[in-house]
C-alpha cells in the first residue's frame, strides 16, 4: 500500500530538511546584510572577505560580522576578533 504524499510533509524528516532550509536560507540573507552594510558605507570588499561572508553558514558568526560591518573601517575588520 503506498502511502499518501502528504505524510510525507508531515514526517520528522520532511521538517528536518526544511528547517536546514530555512536556516541555509537566513544564512544567506545574513551574508548578503553584511555584503550590502560594507557597500553603502564604501567600504572595498576583496574577492577572499566576500568568499568567506559568503560561505559561512554559522548564524551567530554571521551576526557578529554584521555588528562589526556596522562599524568596520575595512572589509578585514569583521575578523579582528576571530
Amino acid at each position: 500500500m503506498m502511502m499518501p504524499i502528504q505524510y510525507f510533509w508531515r514526517h520528522p524528516l520532511a521538517e528536518e530538511v526544511r528547517e536546514e532550509g530555512r536556516e541555509e536560507g537566513r544564512a544567506e540573507a545574513l551574508a548578503e546584510t553584511i555584503l550590502r552594510i560594507l557597500r553603502v558605507r564604501d567600504i572595498g570588499v576583496p574577492d577572499d572577505v566576500r568568499a568567506r561572508v559568503e560561505a559561512c553558514r554559522d548564524l551567530d558568526q554571521l551576526v557578529r560580522w554584521s555588528e562589526r560591518a556596522v562599524h568596520a573601517a575595512r572589509a578585514d575588520d569583521l575578523f579582528a576578533l576571530d
